[in-house]
């Protein structure tokens, strides 16, 4: 069993949803990063996303695109978010770490070369935003073979007849883009992400966390009613970076609380 997989089946066996935090490696810097993230997981986050920054993040909005330049301009590397991931484990050996990122980085390095040096820093999976099913075989084959996670994307668009191709050869849940558009965009009606949440279920057998656009406690807690997890990102690092990583917890522990307390 992995560290994902036993994470879900705790969420299964105690009748919740969980409650995912992103943060971005390197903003403003690695021993913030650090500190957040140790700080995220007390305060109830069952699973960490961690962003790997990328000059050219297509998938996000303005606030995580400025948290990428910001990680770049100190010197985070790809390198240094592993790091990152590897001094979280000396604490924290069993909160799961899913890297989030843009092909680039993991191609420049190398498929192979990732792979290894993402298992043995401890990652558990990851979600490459910009690949699509058709051209990610290299990359899942690699990350497979060490035991890691690989978690597509699926979205409002995503139809009956594109939903199979995504949900063949994911692994470890789904994330479903609840809306439209970028990260910290609006969150889409409740009934439909319902809705699409179980379609997604049923095609892919494996949990479905809902993010894109997740920014109050009494959302997250409307999401966490249908789907198997939430996804919080762009609030969280905004308020790291305007109001520093107290108010960034604080809201965290609101959205944990919330989403441990939703009806089901």
């Amino acid at each position: 069993m992995t560290r994902l997989s036993g994470v879900f089946g705790q969420l299964r066996a105690e009748g919740r949803a969980g409650f995912i935090a992103y943060v971005m490696a390197g903003d403003p810097d690695a021993g913030a990063t650090l500190s957040a993230m140790r700080g995220l997981a007390d305060a109830g986050a069952d699973i960490l996303e961690l962003g790997v920054p990328f000059t050219d993040p297509m998938a996000d909005g303005p606030v995580i695109q400025r948290a990428a330049i910001r990680a770049l301009a100190g010197g985070m590397t790809l390198a240094g978010t592993l790091d990152l991931v590897r001094d979280f484990r000396a604490t924290h050996p069993d909160t799961p770490v899913i890297l989030m990122g843009y092909a680039n980085p993991f191609h420049a390095m190398g498929y192979e070369a990732f792979a290894d040096a993402a298992a043995d820093a401890g990652a558990d999976g990851v979600i490459c935003v910009d690949i699509p099913p058709e051209e990610d075989a290299p990359l899942r084959a690699a990350l497979e073979g060490r035991g890691l996670a690989f978690v597509r994307l699926a979205a409002p668009t995503t139809d009956d007849a594109r939903l199979p191709q995504v949900a063949a050869h994911c692994s470890g849940f789904v994330y479903y883009v609840s809306t439209t558009g970028v990260t910290g965009a609006g969150s889409g009606e409740t009934g439909d992400i319902a809705a699409a949440v179980a379609r997604v279920r049923a095609a892919s057998g494996l949990p479905v966390a809902v993010g894109f656009g997740v920014k109050t406690p009494e959302r997250a807690a409307e999401i966490a009613a249908a789907a198997d997890a939430v996804v919080v990102g762009s609030a969280i690092v905004e308020a790291l970076h305007r109001e520093g990583e107290g108010a960034a917890l604080a809201l965290a522990r609101d959205l944990a609380g919330a989403v441990r307390a939703a009806a089901r």
